[in-house]
């Protein structure tokens, strides 16, 4: 009598296999051995079980970079729950650079620094956590942060991830400045990964490496998302820019492991309504993590329900959990579209172009066969059609989109 793993639908079972050789059973048998060659590294390195929809939260680097506090992290924690935001869906506050002191203690441990978290991060960690939601906080693969204001955790970090876990940390965002030592960012990233598993502590981890190194190629193994590009800015070429950027990735996302083209612009006031809901749109369809970047204590109507339109996140968080990605272009004007759940399409729309122009997805684009008949659910004007065949058209305006979720008969 002989045991074996079979790998079935991502649960391992234990089957006991008599003399008798079974085709089906020897075809799922090699089939289960290649995925776990394949998938082991990232079971011994980040089977964390975070992460198996794109993470939702706020960070403070877009609006206030290094002007925080604990006082504007408790009042942001109040915020989202008292907005609703909470509500639906969105959970992590992070804390990014600038926290900590220049240096560390005698003990060689991080800390908090004392004019502005007089309390310590733990005591921050509770007051997150008694609201419902999960702290996260901000490091560096290098000797410093990027601000240069504090230690970044190379060579720290064993040390590091321990001090994240006994102070209930949730979150570490994990910047790329300051290697003085050339250490490849692969390196330097699984050693942190496999710190944050040896510290006892469930922490989600964001690689922040820009892009530079490829990380969709080898990141899967070691967090739950990376960054793909450099920083977004609040303007229309640079988030359309990044949106490319991190289009090309698409086929690396999965359940646990995301593209990061960066954190939300909307509500910082340098786009205008429209382009901030084709920056949203095209984030949750393309299944990166929904982090507001605006001041959520002073929400405007406007701002607060661009964020909240449970039909957009439904998408982000569809649990298919396949990225959805640009399948059409003329010119400025653009078809991105995704499988959802349940044989469901998301679709957007999306002029780039500088006048109002008819933009049609086609089946054959987007993954429906010819003769699929579907109801089109327009996710921001919250109507539906029903019937429609062979193509979906509209009329975009410039720098606009339409969104909708296409349910086949």
């Amino acid at each position: 009598m002989a045991a074996a793993a079979i790998l079935c639908s991502g649960v391992i079972s234990l089957l006991l296999l008599g003399n008798c050789a079974v085709a089906l059973c020897d075809k799922r048998l090699r089939d289960a051995r290649l995925m776990e060659e394949g998938d082991s590294g990232r079971r011994n390195l980040i089977d964390n079980g975070l992460g198996r929809t794109p993470q939702m939260g706020w960070n403070s680097w877009n609006h206030f970079h290094c002007d925080i506090n604990e006082k504007l992290i408790k009042e942001t924690a109040d915020a989202m729950v008292s907005t609703g935001l909470a509500g639906v869906g969105y959970t992590y506050i992070n804390i990014d650079d600038c926290w900590g002191e220049q240096n560390r203690d005698s003990q060689g441990n991080l800390i908090a620094k004392a004019s502005t978290f007089p309390s310590g991060i733990k005591a921050l960690a509770d007051y997150v956590h008694g609201k419902g939601l999960k702290l996260g906080i901000y490091s560096d693969a290098g000797t410093q942060t990027c601000s240069k204001t504090m230690p970044g955790s190379l060579g720290y970090e064993e040390q590091d991830a321990k001090t994240f876990a006994s102070w209930g940390v949730d979150y570490l965002k994990y910047d790329n400045c300051e290697d003085t030592h050339g250490i490849s960012p692969e390196k330097r990233y699984q050693n942190m990964s496999t710190a944050l598993l040896k510290s006892g502590r469930s922490i989600f981890f964001s690689l922040c490496e820009w892009g530079r190194d490829d990380p969709a190629t080898w990141a899967p193994n070691l967090g739950n998302s990376w960054r793909t590009t450099g920083d977004i800015e609040d303007n229309w070429d640079r988030m359309t820019s990044i949106a490319d950027q991190n289009d090309k990735w698409a086929s690396y996302a999965k359940p646990g492991a995301w593209n990061d083209p960066d954190m939300l612009e909307v509500g910082n006031g340098g786009m205008t309504t429209e382009e901030y809901r084709c920056h949203f749109s095209i984030w949750a369809l393309a299944k990166a993590p929904l982090l507001i970047g605006c001041d959520i204590r002073s929400l405007d109507n406007v701002t607060f329900e661009l964020l909240s339109n449970k039909e957009v996140i439904a998408v982000n968080q569809d649990e298919l959990g396949v990225q959805g990605k640009k399948v059409n272009n003329t010119g400025d004007l653009e078809v991105w579209a995704g499988p959802l759940a349940d044989n469901k399409v998301a679709v957007v729309l999306w002029n780039r172009g500088s006048s109002t122009a008819n933009i049609t997805a086609y089946w054959s684009d987007i993954g429906l066969n010819s003769s699929t008949v579907v109801d089109a659910r327009d996710l921001w004007m919250h109507s539906s059609h029903s019937s429609v065949q062979v193509q979906l058209s509209a009329q975009v305006d410039s720098h606009t989109c339409k969104m909708y979720s296409l349910t086949p008969h």
